[in-house]
Order: C-alpha cells, then structure tokens, then sequence
C-alpha cells in the first residue's frame, strides 16, 4: 500500500465538499438530484451524505483509505461520491468496461477495502472477491435484493447517524483514477482536491455556471471527464439528472422531461443524438451549454448539432486523467470562427501550455513538438509508480504524449500521439495492451495494433496480425479469445491478415506506415 505523497500537510484550504455546504445554506429546498423516479433537494441529500460518510467509516475508511464503486450512473452513485469524500476517504471509481482481472488488478494495486456495486455488477462480486483478498466490504447501491455477504446501502443511510464532514481537502489525495498505461497496464492517476478544483475553476470561468442549471449525467460517471462535470455541479450547486447509461432515446427524452440546461457528450454520442430519427419528437430548448472533448467536432456534424439545440453555446475541452482533466478550451465564441474550430482552443485560466521538442525546450509557433502543460491541476503523480511520475513530469510539466504545434494567437492544434494510444468513443486504447492480448493466440505469430478512421467512433481499433504459417485466424476468433482478458471496447473491430510488417532499422514496427494508408485525406493522424 502507498502512503499518500502528501501526508503530513495541513493545508486544507479547498476541499471538494464546500460546494454542499453552499447548496444547503443558500437553496437547502432546491432539487439535488434526480434519478428513476427519486427526487431529492440538496437537504435531504447532504444528510443522507452524512450518514453513509458515518456507515463508511464505521467501515473502516478513515483518512486516505481507498473506497471504489462500481456502478452504472444513479443518485446513489452521486451520495457514493461525496460521502466517501465526506468521510475523509479516496475515490476509486471503477471502469465498468474492465473485465474481472483489469478491475482486480486496479483494486489490489490501490488497496481498496470497501467496493460499492449496483445490480448489474453485483454477480462480479465472487469473483472479485477471490481475486481480491483485501476486499473486506461490498455495498450493494442497486434497487434489487441484497447479495449474500453485502451491505445494503439504504439500510446504511437509515441506520447510522449524520456525521461531520471531515473537510479532507488542499493537497490530500482525492482519488485515484484508472487510464491506459503504455507498459501494458493501467494506472493509476493521483489527484488532489486542489487539481481538481482548480481545473473546475478554469473551467467554470469560460462556462458561466448557474445554481438553476441542471445536468445530465449521460457519459459514465466513472470517467474522469464526467466526474469534473459532477464536481462543477457541486460547486454551483445545480440540479444531477442521472441516467444509467448513454442511449440517444434516454438523452432525448430526459433533456425534455427535466428541462436539462447542461450536457458533456463526445462526438460519437451527439451524432448518435441528432441523428436519431425520433429527434423532432422532443423539445430541446432548454438546453443552454454543450461540452465535448476526445475528438474535435466535424463542421458537417457541428451544424447538425447546432441546429437540434438552437439555445446552447458549445466549448471544446482537451486534455487528460493527468490534467483533471483540462489544458485548453475551445471557447463558444472560438467556434465562430472556422479555422480556430480546427484547433483544441487556448490554454485554459488555469494552465500554462507549450509545444517542446525533444530536448524539452520551446520550439517555434508553427513547428510540430510534444504538448507539455504546466499548472495546479496536474497530477500528483502515478500510484506506486515513482518512475513513471518521474518521466511524465519531467522539468515540472506534464508531457502528453501529443503531437501538435501552436499558431501566434496561441491555439493549439493536434497532429498525431507519440504514445502509442487509440481515442475511440472517447476511451483510451494503448496498443501494447491490445497487442500483448492477441499475441497469445496460438495462430499469432507477431502483430501491431493502429487506431484508423471510423465514422461512428472516431478510431477503431484495427489488428494487423502475421499469422503463423499455415493459419488463418478470424476476426471473430480473435475477438473470443481477447473477450476474457481486455475490455470490450479495446477489442479489434477490424483487422488485416499480412505477410511481414514494416521494420525500422533498430527493428521497430514502423506504425505509421501501416496508417498511412488508413489516414490519406485527412488533415490530421487522429481523431
């Protein structure tokens, strides 16, 4: 288990609750959440807060101890969220896409004791039970019967006392969470109170946030990009619409239902949403701002998506789980303009960017470099991984692992990854974990993965296998076998059978010339 890297500081200055505090004492009547037919106002929510933060920690999770959730969106996730916070506890949300092994590994690595899950992952419980000898307490925040050995999260709420909010905050670890990892493995991001807020705080500086705003929580909540929109509700002491999982129909029908003003989706998810053939059925006026990140927006789609929702303005944020999560914004009124609309907008109130060569240092506007970002919303580091903090944060600015360069107005324009990673539907693929997967397919001799263009997910995720001699493995095949050890969505969609793939002279799989075919036409190597 590692010890926080910021014990022994008092600095507490920000903490991720005050927004709660601020909720109940200016609009303790307001709604706080809506969820399957729950209502609840910002009283009745912060004391149920209260009490699971007391159950909690009659748990055991005390100062800096890590509690995971797994679960699709809900108003139980929310109270999940803030009372472990509440408590003085870490957040491990859990990416619900991970098989039992990836999750295991996750829990393990972090120390969790305490896992909270719904109905649909509790039959994962056993599992990870025995894969996780640590594991001490699982909660069931599901509507359906409790699982044998679980503790029933209503009867938590009920039955324990309101406690204090311990007011964990400043630079004291907030939680961890899960990305890619070019080794093949996961890891695990360190974040603060104060990157975190700090990176909300940019953000709600373009944004405009009001206390009447309502959100929908569409993308899952488990992801970073979803749990800083979660975070800036908080703050401004707005309205949490859950719905358990993106669907269109489910997007539609809620934004009309609960005169949603608010929406973070990717491209793929508003495409899905404004192509929809029941979109004239609802009414979508309310609908004030849209965030989108992973992957810039085409005009053709841009247009689509303006016209469904006349009354919304529409940022663009880039960034990463390092960043918590944003370095640049787009801003409503940069997507006026069509050539700055190409790019992933400015550094953001809270940063400060640079395109590097190299030997790190600063090349010419125009020249292609590695984006480095520099600000308090940079992580604290890697969990349990000193070598890797170290490399990321070289020189004391976080290194992205993107190509791109800055024009003389200082909008940063991608161009390609030096990490070798994938965004498809807005999840990071590293290749070398898709790779290691497939490469144990006895009719697999080599293989390289590639992202390619794909018009519904951005990329996809695209095999190039060298069979050994006399096979000819299937997409399907290959698909089965990777089905028990990767998540879903890391899987190939696509793949290609060759004779040899193409070396450098070190002997390295020269990536790019296997995309270069994929990629001809287009302005930039990614999506």
């Amino acid at each position: 288990m590692a010890a926080s890297p910021t014990a022994g500081r008092e600095d507490r200055t920000v903490y991720l609750t005050q927004g709660l505090h601020r909720a109940v004492q200016q609009r303790p009547d307001g709604l706080a959440t809506v969820c399957a037919g729950r209502t609840r106002t910002h009283g009745e929510s912060v004391d149920r807060i209260a009490r699971l933060a007391g159950a909690l920690r009659s748990l055991g999770v005390a100062d800096g101890d890590r509690a995971a959730i797994l679960a699709l969106n809900s108003d139980r996730y929310h109270e999940y969220l803030a009372g472990v916070l509440w408590g003085g506890g870490v957040l491990v949300p859990v990416n619900f896409r991970w098989s039992v092994p990836e999750i295991a590994e996750s829990l393990t690595e972090v120390g969790a004791e305490v896992l909270a899950v719904d109905d649909v992952f509790a039959p994962m419980v056993p599992a990870l039970r025995q894969a996780v000898p640590g594991l001490r307490h699982v909660v069931h925040a599901g509507d359906g019967p409790t699982p044998e050995g679980a503790l029933a999260f209503e009867e938590l709420v009920t039955g324990t006392e309101p406690v204090d909010d311990v007011r964990r905050g400043g630079d004291d670890l907030a939680g961890v969470f899960y990305t890619g990892g070019t080794t093949g493995r996961s890891k695990g991001v360190m974040l603060s109170h104060r990157n975190l807020l700090t990176a909300i705080m940019g953000g709600l500086a373009v944004a405009e946030p009001r206390p009447d705003s309502t959100y929908l929580h569409a993308a899952p909540m488990f992801h970073l990009a979803d749990f800083s929109m979660w975070v800036s509700e908080v703050v401004a002491g707005g309205t949490h619409v859950m719905i358990p999982a993106f669907d269109p129909l489910a997007v539609l029908a809620a934004v009309q239902e609960h005169r949603v003003t608010d929406l973070l989706l990717v491209p793929t998810m508003l495409q899905l949403v404004v192509d929809s053939p029941r979109i004239d059925d609802f009414d979508l006026t309310s609908v004030r701002q849209v965030l989108y990140g992973a992957s810039p927006m085409s005009d053709a789609l841009l247009g689509r998506v303006m016209k469904a929702l006349p009354n919304a303005r529409f940022l663009q944020a880039y960034g990463m789980t390092e960043l918590a999560p944003s370095a640049t914004l787009l801003t409503a009124a940069d997507h006026d303009d069509p050539t700055h609309r190409r790019s992933v907008g400015r550094a953001a109130y809270h940063t400060e960017v640079r395109v590097v060569g190299p030997d790190d240092v600063e090349v010419s506007r125009g020249s292609v470099g590695e984006i480095v970002v520099r600000g308090g919303n940079v992580m604290l580091g890697y969990w349990n991984r000193p070598e890797a903090t170290a490399e990321a944060l070289r020189g004391g600015w976080m290194h992205t692992g993107d190509a791109g360069w800055m024009d003389d107005d200082g909008y940063v324009y991608l161009t390609d990854r030096i990490k070798d990673m994938i965004i498809t539907g807005g999840e990071n693929v590293y290749s070398v974990e898709v790779e290691s997967a497939l490469a144990q397919h006895p009719s697999v001799a080599t293989c390289a993965v590639i992202g390619v263009p794909d018009q519904t997910w951005g990329e996809r995720v695209h095999a190039v296998v060298v069979p050994v001699p006399g096979a000819t493995p299937t997409l399907t095949e290959l698909h089965d076998f990777c089905a028990g050890q990767i998540a879903g969505y890391k899987i190939p969609k696509s793949m290609e059978l060759v004779e040899t793939l193409p070396l450098s002279a070190a002997g390295k799989v020269l990536k790019r010339e296997l995309r270069k075919p994929y990629w001809e036409g287009h302005e930039r190597a990614v999506h």
